[in-house]
């Protein structure tokens, strides 16, 4: 594969990038210059080019003029000239999209060979992908990295920080609307990002988190001239560290954490605010929004009087960070990102890999990080007292400390690049040439649930991918509470396959596989379930419930409202009854003793395989089902090949309506195994090709 990666903003350079000077030189430009190193190890990608903008001058010098830049044998950096020779930022670069189209298209058409594939990072970068599409057919997948959305969310409509805007919004829903594929960091840019936008597809939308060169972090040594130049700001340099390393841009958020540290005296006497803000000489020379946030940082250090507590070094060279984060793990410290926003959250793995725990902001990728880490606390980016509270637990919890920083160390096996670019290789092949579709017709159909059915056991899940691998004549799909995202996430580290068909979010929705990673989702099924679901009305009734609390925003749907409750038998019940009582239809499903869903009243797992049975033209009886809990009932209930895992809850073998089960003796994947093999020994007239 030949792949043309596309990033208008032009400080961007083969080798000592100054990161953090502009809002041109952050995280996107290390996420992109890593990915090319990666899949430069890729036997399947031969030839890389990363196409950006030339300009002359600019706060970087000169050299960003320079046509060609090569990187190694088959990789280079081509800077492509537009309409104006000046450097600008990235909230002008629309006004050379027209120029730029034009040098790229007589760009591709010197070239030896075309592309396969266009990669667009940012907004501007899509706009141009999706122009270069329809003059040449290439296709293109979209890295958004941030959007307008967001921090319009975060800022509001009437500041200076979301001026032109609505301008850069369109120009994402347009590279969205165009874009093969999609790819995103976590779930929450993929389900709650993206939501917002006319053209959001989630079925396009493929998560695939970065990877990270994190053996540099890894019980990497402190450095003396490091320390000294943290230290010489502090009254007592032995105490812990509260360390943050961000650029000063807005979404950062680094007030909030000034805040947060200044109004606890507790905090003060427990530990050291560092705050690593990027390289500055004089802050007044810096651009506008970099030097606003600094004179707003050094003003509350002022304000809260915090001389002789907190460190703002000047600066700090790319190979120092992970003496960095060593300084603050000697001190048995803590790193916070207390971010409005963060898409990803690099230098949250880089801080877990050095053994620091970690405090983050619940909104974007931090979610999905600690999730899968176990190593910190997330909070509430606007509220700083959240903030402290979460910082003090730790610094005062030894035994948690130890804990979260142990933890961390698993951030190196799960975002790793080569495990990155693997996933994103095949994307990037079925986008090129998608597989023709399957000619013959399955004559069964296995639909199972994830947590505690298909996945749980290791040894079973990895006996499934083989045993799956020979049921030539068996579609497999999954039906899941989990949402189409998370499915897929939690099957890929678990090597299963992309089912066929992917009913997500207890049957509120469903997606059937285009190709790699890709779904549509099937909107018929949408538009059935949508009759008579007032979901506005049951959300403002259901919060008057004090034993209800919201899952978070991630876990809430268009068709699917979801709680925690306090494990009462009766909880369903009682919510049927208030519901019916304000006249007001749903489902609702208790599951686990703590979960707690309300769907469209014709939303089920059940409803939703008899809808893909249907869709597919399959007799009732090529259909076999498999589940453990609560949320399964309906899907065994309507299913009359069902298998009930050795493993299940919620008392499922015993109930009446579940008594034409098979029971497993085995728990997990080896319980659909066994049940699969049951019903296939069944006379020919029950289940028949």
């Amino acid at each position: 594969m030949f792949i043309l990666h596309l990033a208008l903003q032009g400080c961007l350079r083969a080798r000592e990038v100054e990161y953090g000077v502009t809002a041109d030189t952050g995280g996107h430009i290390r996420y992109l210059l890593d990915l090319v190193a990666a899949t430069g190890r890729h036997a399947g990608i031969e030839r890389t080019e990363i196409v950006t903008r030339a300009f002359r001058g600019g706060p970087l010098g000169e050299g960003y003029w320079r046509a060609v830049e090569a990187i190694d044998d088959t990789t280079r950096i081509v800077r492509l000239r537009s309409a104006s020779d000046a450097y600008l930022a990235k909230e002008a670069l629309w006004t050379e999209t027209d120029s730029f189209v034009d040098a790229l298209v007589a760009h591709i058409e010197g070239l030896d060979r075309r592309p396969d594939l266009i990669h667009a990072h940012y907004a501007d970068a899509g706009a141009v992908a999706a122009a270069i599409k329809a003059r040449l057919g290439i296709p293109y997948i979209f890295t958004a990295h941030s959007l307008g959305r967001v921090k319009q969310a975060a800022f509001g409509t009437d500041c200076a920080e979301t001026a032109g805007l609505e301008r850069r919004i369109a120009i994402e829903d347009h590279a969205i609307a165009h874009a093969d594929a999609i790819i995103a960091s976590s779930r929450d840019e993929a389900e709650v990002q993206y939501a917002g936008y006319p053209s959001y597809d989630p079925g396009r939308i493929r998560i695939i988190p970065p990877g990270s060169d994190l053996g540099m972090f890894a019980g990497t040594c402190t450095d003396a001239m490091v320390d000294a130049r943290i230290d010489r700001f502090l009254a007592d340099p032995s105490k812990p560290v509260i360390l943050a390393l961000a650029r000063p841009v807005s979404k950062k958020n680094l007030a909030a954490l000034v805040h947060a540290y200044g109004r606890c005296p507790a905090l003060q006497t427990a530990a050291n605010l560092v705050i690593v803000a990027g390289t500055r000489d004089d802050p007044r020379s810096l651009e506008p929004e970099l030097a606003g946030n600094m004179a707003e940082l050094f003003a509350l250090i002022d304000r809260y009087d915090l001389y002789g507590s907190v460190a703002i070094p000047k600066t700090h060279a790319p190979h120092e960070v992970p003496a960095i984060y060593a300084h603050a793990r000697a001190k048995r410290g803590i790193f916070v990102n207390p971010a409005l926003n963060e898409p990803f959250g690099l230098t949250l793995l880089e801080a877990a890999a050095s053994g620091l725990p970690l405090v983050a902001t619940d909104s974007g990728g931090p979610n999905d990080i600690i999730e899968g880490c176990d190593n910190g606390i997330l909070v509430d980016p606007r509220d700083p007292m959240a903030i402290g509270r979460a910082m003090l637990k730790i610094l005062s919890d030894d035994a948690l400390w130890d804990r979260y920083s142990r933890a961390g160390a698993s951030v190196a096996e799960l975002y790793d690049w080569d495990g990155h670019v693997t996933r994103y290789a095949e994307l990037a092949a079925a986008v090129i040439a998608p597989p023709a579709p399957t000619v013959a017709s399955p004559r069964l159909l296995l639909i199972s649930d994830i947590d505690n059915t298909l996945l749980g056991e290791t040894e079973a899940a990895q006996a499934f991918n083989l045993w799956h691998g020979d049921q030539h004549d068996m579609a497999f799909g999954i039906a899941t509470g989990r949402s189409l995202h998370s499915a897929l996430a939690i099957l890929a580290q678990n090597q299963v396959a992309p089912p066929a068909v992917m009913i997500t979010s207890v049957g509120s929705e469903i997606y059937h596989r285009v190709h790699g990673g890709v779904y549509e989702r099937d909107d018929e099924w949408t538009a059935i379930i949508d009759a008579g679901w007032d979901r506005a009305a049951i959300a403002a009734l259901l919060s008057t419930r004090s034993e209800l609390r919201p899952q978070s925003p991630l876990e809430q749907r268009s068709h699917k409202l979801s709680y925690f409750t306090g494990g009462e038998a009766d909880v369903a019940e009682r919510v049927r009854d208030l519901l019916a009582a304000a006249g007001l239809t749903a489902s609702v499903i208790h599951s686990h003793g703590r979960y707690l869903d309300i769907l469209p009243l014709a939303a089920s797992k059940g409803t939703a395989v008899d809808h893909v049975r249907r869709r597919a033209q399959m007799r009732r009886d090529q259909v076999i089902v498999a589940g453990d809990s609560g949320n399964d009932v309906e899907m065994l209930r309507a299913c009359a090949h069902a298998i009930i895992v050795g493993n299940y809850s919620d008392g499922l073998a015993q109930r009446p309506d579940l008594a034409h089960s098979y029971v497993a003796r085995r728990g997990y994947a080896f319980g659909i195994m066994e049940g699969v093999a049951h019903f296939r020994r069944l006379p020919a007239q029950r289940l028949s090709a």
